[in-house]
């Protein structure tokens, strides 16, 4: 029997996620003409907006899910912006930690509505998508972790794999925040080293270099389990 085709619907989405996200951004552009915000007066901005902090916080986490229909939106710079927008670190944190788990959702349900045909159709339109072979026969907490923490995939795009995949939800939730948590510790750091820049130029250093030690960290943990996978499979084969 033939998969079905969600080229179509996966443009949709796509689509339909850009348009949000950039009426969220035109709206942010007003705000800020609105209040005269610039890079001197930021760190008051949450005094400017009814109900503070709590608005914004709910801003970010609603432009997070919203963005996890855009499939390859780029997850860190929310963290970063979330950061240079919070009050400290930990509030930006607590709040990029809630983006994580809620974004998890939308696109793992999708992909378990729609199934293997949905596996098919990111085959052939994303070409990443067939790196996720090399985890084929990996513990499934396992393998979204690695996922994750690699970003060998767009993060929303591989929960739409996963779930079409028909992966557990509980071992995907708890691989995949485990696998974002130092994407958000890293990511926060760097947004709050932005927002002091001026007053301290060398603690932008400390976020760079730690992206570049856990890039490498990552890749490393990666090839590994990819290897180690491959070999059990090979051994599973010949057995």
């Amino acid at each position: 029997m033939k998969e079905k085709n969600y080229g179509k619907l996966v443009k949709i989405l796509q689509i339909s996620a850009g348009i949000l996200m950039l009426v969220m951004v035109a709206l942010c552009v007003v705000f800020i003409k609105k209040y005269n915000i610039n890079i001197s007066n930021i760190a008051g901005i949450s005094e400017m907006i009814t109900g503070g902090t709590f608005a914004i916080a709910c801003g970010i986490v609603a432009f997070s899910v919203i963005k996890s229909f855009a499939l390859v939106f780029p997850p860190a710079v929310l963290f970063a912006i979330c950061a240079y927008l919070m009050p400290d670190y930990w509030t930006a944190f607590v709040v990029n930690l809630i983006s994580v788990f809620l974004s998890l959702f939308v696109p793992f349900f999708l992909g378990k509505f729609t199934g293997a045909g949905m596996v098919e159709t990111l085959k052939k339109r994303f070409k990443a998508i067939k790196k996720i072979d090399d985890f084929a026969g990996s513990n499934e907490t396992q393998m979204a972790f690695a996922v994750k923490l690699s970003g060998i995939l767009p993060g929303d795009l591989s929960s739409l794999l996963f779930g079409a995949m028909n992966i557990s939800l509980k071992k995907f939730v708890i691989g995949s925040n485990l696998g974002m948590l130092p994407l958000v510790v890293v990511y926060t750091f760097l947004g709050v080293a932005l927002k002091n820049v001026g007053d301290a130029p060398w603690i932008v250093a400390i976020p760079v270099v730690a992206i570049i030690v856990f890039n490498i960290i990552a890749s490393l943990f990666t090839k590994n389990l990819i290897s180690k996978t491959k070999s059990r499979n090979s051994e599973v084969k010949n057995g």
